[in-house]
């Protein structure tokens, strides 16, 4: 059964709003690779280029897949993958000092809280949806 009437609405709200924001925040992936490399290079992660450049791919496939409906499990699945990969390494405000330690705790708590998000479109991601592309692998 589809998800439609008001429960379609709220959904599509959500999609738009989750999948807007991570699609962008992928989008400046690529707006922003020098500062991320330099920063991804500070963490010690191996090409850091490369590492930036393809964490916003995936950014922006899994929040476009989201907000349209397509393949929202797999989009959604990535998404949270990549979310709790990058709280971990990228944010570990528990091995910064003092004066950092309050940003890195802030985008770490992001991270988690978005990839809760994550999940629970991926949870929901095997009905069918109203306004979606209506393309699934389950």
């Amino acid at each position: 059964m589809a998800v439609t009437g008001v429960e379609g609405i709220a959904l599509l709200v959500g999609r738009v709003l989750f999948g807007g924001v991570v699609a962008f925040m992928g989008f400046n992936h690529f707006v922003q690779t020098e500062q991320m490399t330099g920063y991804a290079e500070f963490k010690g992660l191996p090409a850091p280029t490369l590492s930036v450049l393809g964490s916003g791919a995936v950014l922006v496939a899994g929040g476009l897949g989201v907000l349209a409906g397509a393949f929202p499990v797999a989009s959604a699945i990535a998404v949270a993958a990549f979310l709790l990969l990058s709280a971990v390494t990228m944010h570990d405000f528990w091995a910064v000092p003092d004066d950092q330690r309050q940003d890195e705790m802030t985008q770490f708590l992001k991270n988690v809280a978005l990839a809760g998000g994550a999940v629970v479109v991926a949870a929901v991601g095997t009905q069918a949806w109203a306004y979606d592309l209506g393309l699934r692998l389950l």
